[in-house]
């Protein structure tokens, strides 16, 4: 497979879930064209057998690579390693805990032919959903994303969900800030904020069956800081 030919980089920020990514990359595989796509697994300074299971991966399956995160751990970090290393048009980040559908990624990736440059996994619309994960987590969710859809007319009703589908030479020009799980808002707000065509597809989103939640309320403060910004940014648009 030639570099020219990738139109498609899946990236899967990995730390510590050795029990879930072997099963999320399988999932994923049935959903894709191999000649086309390629699965960027980014250990995220992981203290478990993350790196030894997915390099017995790499053995079965040469669409998948893996890299490290070197700089300080965390989502943030490992994706922005992800996006350097990628090589596609176009560029998908996957959680490694299973809570994403991939059969939601033939969808995005019309959508992407259609022209769309950000193309957004929505739990917020018709035959979308979401099940399990903390509730408080949830309501905060929801609440952001669609009063953001109503206030700013951004074109998605899930802003925050970090299952997006980005334009990948759009995506590299960015100078992002974030630091934490609220990148995936950020992004799709300057992509927005820029002008780039925005759609949503509908997703459904499952709580992680295995392993711990990183979600911690100190997590949501990045997110209202993003949401007050996009506020004032499209009022004085």
């Amino acid at each position: 497979m030639t570099d020219n030919k990738i139109f498609l980089t899946i990236v899967i920020p990995a730390r510590n879930e050795e029990e879930n990514i072997e099963y999320t990359i399988d999932s994923i595989i049935p959903f894709i064209d191999r000649n086309s796509t390629e699965i960027i697994v980014v250990n995220d300074h992981s203290s478990d057998r993350t790196e030894e299971i997915v390099k017995t991966i790499l053995k079965k399956e040469p669409i998948v690579k893996l890299v490290s995160n070197v700089d300080e751990p965390g989502f943030a970090n490992a994706l922005k390693t992800g996006f350097r290393h990628a090589k596609g048009e176009f560029v998908l980040p996957v959680m490694a805990d299973g809570c994403d559908h991939a059969e939601t990624i033939s969808l995005m990736l019309d959508k992407a032919r259609d022209g769309y440059e950000i193309v957004c996994g929505c739990r917020y619309m018709k035959n979308g959903g979401k099940e399990g994960g903390p509730r408080l987590q949830g309501f905060f969710s929801k609440f952001v994303c669609l009063s953001l859809y109503y206030l700013t007319k951004i074109p998605t009703k899930d802003v925050s969900n970090a299952f997006k589908l980005y334009k990948r030479d759009i995506l590299q020009k960015l100078h992002l800030k974030e630091k934490g799980f609220a990148i995936s808002m950020e992004i799709t707000l300057k992509f927005f904020f820029k002008g780039y065509k925005i759609c949503d597809v509908p997703t459904f989103w499952s709580g992680r069956k295995k392993g711990k939640s990183k979600f911690k309320l100190s997590k949501t403060f990045p997110y209202v800081r993003l949401y007050l910004w996009a506020l004032v940014k499209a009022m004085t648009k």
